[in-house]
């Protein structure tokens, strides 16, 4: 099952009429004005997705911050943004998909199996020289029918036993894992066992995912074993739905444990601190992980 789109696949199927609905996810730790970026210009077409209010239930003490969303609440939300049982659905956002994977896993999870991450985001729509549009886009109602629970997931009793026999995934950037800094959560650290793979790693320079070939050599570099069960978390379980994707494009399966580092710290579970940068023994580090990619501070 393809996980990607590229920007001429997505603009091919624009100029032919093919029915596709495109969604912009714009939004960021500690940047609060995805809307506004929306409005000031977009994908023609595209309808504005917000994260905090479309993609979660409202936070709270022992959900963490971004529970994910009831599921009526979800299919409420994908028939206003136009979304029908039969169309293809294509996200984005300007970061190279690490919020806009939120909502390919939700619809993925939920049993619609059309939708696309837009590899490279808004910025390869930019560098191809196309034409975007101000405003708001108002759709049409859609029928959309979703039933969760078509995605792995990992629940939070039976986190602490993961890494034991499977691969815990860690997605923040490497600072946070490594406990030297934690912006909003109550602890700093990361669940004991994780391995530490941080979600910028993913892409290349350019903002685009890497080839799945590299995808899977970086994910045998930091601990995934093709006999052992993955799972990811990251800071509320936003940016830990695009390591999936990731693993996804290297052949991976992997479970989501939703609540994340946000839910494990409100909690007062055990936090470990220190570690290597990528859960990988010195000198092994994956293709294309460097320490700018460590240091990202976009992931939730």
């Amino acid at each position: 099952m393809k996980t990607l789109m590229d920007v001429p696949t997505l603009r091919d199927r624009m100029t032919s009429g093919a029915r596709t609905v495109v969604l912009d996810v714009r939004w960021a730790l500690g940047d609060r004005d995805g809307h506004k970026h929306y409005l000031e210009g977009h994908i023609p077409g595209a309808v504005f997705v917000d994260l905090e209010t479309g993609l979660a239930a409202p936070g709270s003490h022992g959900l963490g911050r971004h529970p994910l969303p009831e599921a009526a609440a979800f299919e409420e939300s994908a028939r206003e943004w136009g979304i029908n049982r039969d169309d293809t659905v294509v996200v984005y956002d300007d970061a190279g998909g690490q919020s806009a994977a939120r909502l390919w896993w939700l619809l993925r999870d939920g049993g619609f199996d059309r939708v696309f991450l837009l590899d490279g985001g808004l910025a390869a729509w930019r560098q191809e020289g196309l034409e975007l549009e101000r405003g708001e886009e108002l759709p049409c109602l859609g029928n959309v029918q979703l039933e969760p629970g078509n995605m792995p997931v990992l629940l939070l009793d039976d986190v602490a036993g993961f890494a034991a026999d499977g691969v815990l995934l860690d997605a923040r950037a490497g600072e946070r894992y490594r406990g030297e800094n934690e912006p909003v959560d109550p602890k700093a650290g990361h669940i004991p066992g994780a391995l530490s793979a941080p979600t910028a790693a993913n892409l290349d320079a350019d903002g685009r995912f890497l080839p799945a070939d590299r995808l899977a050599a970086r994910f045998r570099s930091v601990g995934v074993q093709a006999d052992k069960p993955v799972a990811v978390y990251c800071g509320s379980g936003v940016s830990a739905a695009h390591e999936i994707a990731a693993l996804a494009e290297a052949g991976i399966a992997a479970a989501l444990f939703p609540g994340s580092w946000s839910q494990w710290s409100q909690l007062g579970r055990p936090a470990a601190t220190g570690g290597e940068p990528y859960g990988a023994p010195a000198g092994e580090r994956a293709p294309g992980e460097t320490r700018s990619h460590a240091d990202s501070k976009l992931a939730g």
